[in-house]
């Protein structure tokens, strides 16, 4: 692909320690004049630099290598694909500005992103005011959708999530008092502690301790003395990578040797950098795993590490991917990119085959998608199942 189809906006620095991640990731520059007509403008915004920067990285380098596949091939109705990325820096605040940039500055016709549910949530309702489709390659709350009709996502959402690690914890696990401690900053976190205590309960758990924290925080020993106290049979942990790896850490210190399990913010190498021989054993719930024996899955992870020098790619690259395919075959289907029938022809996706499943638009414009739980064991990130919805 042409360098000038892709507009990476942000910092030298940035741009520098992604280097590794995306190559060519200085090369850019200007990009087609907006509104010339000459490609089709898209969006993307993502955590690329900040507490959860291996998530935004992730799903640029599966968003990247879809737009480089799609215009390899002849790009869409007659036009390559321009990708236009802004950094939100994993800061409140800027989604709503860099979204707001993309679609009345550089005039996209779609915007994907972002990662993390609360800042899909900030930037969803200048996507619905401009009636500009958003796609959500892997926001699970399920108020992210809520916002408007031009507002979609391709992840299955946390109603879900939370009741696969419920039946998990009680099936395979088989904790039969919980405790949970949850991030009171995230409505992620919060969203699926509500589903995952919902479903516990109704299998007949008991929840013996409730805790919480507030993301970005490094002690966490006061919760964690507690909940030991308490007795339960497993900690349930719905946060990010960056909290969790230290939560693990002082749960071991502390003796707390019961089941830890979470959801899909673990989902980066770091919680293993981060927490060390503490994570080994522990279990979360994602979308995809690039062990999955289907010959969709082994095509993709083999083009993404030729792509990224042998980068395994996460759920989070494989959303990534998914969200631009999504998006291209609406667009072909519409015939065009004019707003209105571009939101329409995303909303009557039918059995669309990607690498994360296949993905039909439910009325409420959510994807209803499978799980896979994964473990850590011997330092590395291991398939354990996959639960259909």
């Amino acid at each position: 692909m042409k360098a000038n189809l892709i507009r990476l906006v942000y910092t030298a620095t940035a741009c520098a320690a992604l280097a590794m991640l995306v190559p060519g990731c200085g090369d850019g520059g200007g990009g087609a004049a907006a509104g010339s007509g000459a490609t089709i403008k898209v969006g993307e915004y993502a955590s690329m630099t900040g507490k959860e920067a291996t998530f935004g990285q992730s799903s640029h380098g599966g968003t990247l290598l879809a737009v480089e596949e799609v215009n390899a091939a002849g790009g869409v109705l007659g036009k390559k694909l321009e990708l236009i990325t802004e950094d939100t820096q994993s800061k409140a605040g800027e989604p709503a500005t860099v979204v707001r940039k993309l679609i009345t500055r550089d005039q996209v016709i779609a915007v994907l992103g972002e990662v993390a549910s609360s800042r899909s949530l900030e930037a969803a309702p200048i996507a619905q005011q401009f009636k500009v489709p958003m796609i959500s390659p892997s926001s699970t709350n399920p108020k992210v959708t809520e916002v408007g009709d031009y507002v979609f996502r391709v992840c299955f959402i946390d109603p879900f999530q939370g009741t696969v690690m419920a039946n998990f914890a009680w099936n395979t696990l088989k904790v039969r008092k919980v405790a949970v401690l949850t991030d009171v900053k995230s409505d992620y976190s919060l969203g699926l502690a509500q589903y995952f205590k919902q479903r516990f309960e109704q299998l007949g758990g008991k929840m013996v301790i409730d805790q919480s924290f507030s993301g970005g925080d490094k002690d966490f020993k006061a919760q964690l003395t507690a909940i030991k106290a308490a007795g339960p049979d497993g900690l349930f942990i719905p946060a990010y990578y960056t909290d969790v790896g230290l939560i693990a850490r002082q749960a071991k210190e502390l003796g707390i040797n019961f089941p830890l399990f979470g959801g899909d913010g673990w989902e980066s190498p770091k919680l293993i950098e981060l927490g060390g021989e503490a994570v080994e054993g522990k279990f979360y719930s994602t979308h995809y795993s690039p062990e999955d024996p289907s010959a969709a899955v082994k095509e993709f992870v083999k083009r993404y590490q030729a792509r990224f020098k042998g980068e395994a790619p996460d759920a989070m690259a494989a959303l990534g991917y998914d969200s631009v395919m999504v998006l291209v075959d609406a667009i072909k289907r519409a015939g065009g990119t004019d707003g209105p029938k571009l939101r329409d022809a995303l909303a009557a996706t039918r059995d669309f085959e990607g690498v994360t499943g296949r993905t039909t638009m439910d009325p409420q414009r959510n994807a209803s998608k499978s799980a896979v739980i994964i473990t850590v064991k011997n330092g590395q990130f291991a398939f354990v199942e996959k639960i259909n919805p």
